[in-house]
């Protein structure tokens, strides 16, 4: 049987942990990583976050320029707490398992993803 997206997207959220908006603390400078694509990054993002599309972070997530030098240099192992987010949520639950599976054992999406961030903000 075929799964139409948000119906996977509802099953990868029962293996992943998703941050709450009112647990995301800035003041803390996470990793976090906005698995959008660049176009929508480019109409805003969430302060101090690294744009790294969707398709291809798994290839770039030990490479990306902005997480491998000094500010974050524990990434190159799984260890690292990772805040991902996409526009709403569903991008970066896929994103996490995909994290997970790779060996990164402290990766969480953020509910409602960027959407809900920005209504936040008003």
């Amino acid at each position: 049987m075929a799964l139409l997206p948000m119906d996977l997207v509802s099953r990868i959220k029962l293996q992943i942990t998703e941050l709450a908006l009112s647990d995301l603390d800035l003041d803390a400078k996470p990793i976090l990583i906005d698995v959008r694509e660049p176009q929508e990054a480019g109409a805003g993002m969430i302060p101090g976050a690294v744009n790294i599309p969707r398709g291809v972070l798994e290839f770039q997530i030990h490479t990306h320029e902005a997480l491998s030098g000094e500010q974050h240099p524990a990434v190159a192992h799984g260890q690292t707490p990772i805040i991902l987010y996409c526009q709403s949520g569903g991008r970066s639950a896929l994103a996490a398992l995909s994290l997970q599976q790779m060996g990164f054992d402290r990766v969480v999406s953020l509910q409602g993803g960027y959407q809900a961030w920005l209504a936040s903000q008003q």
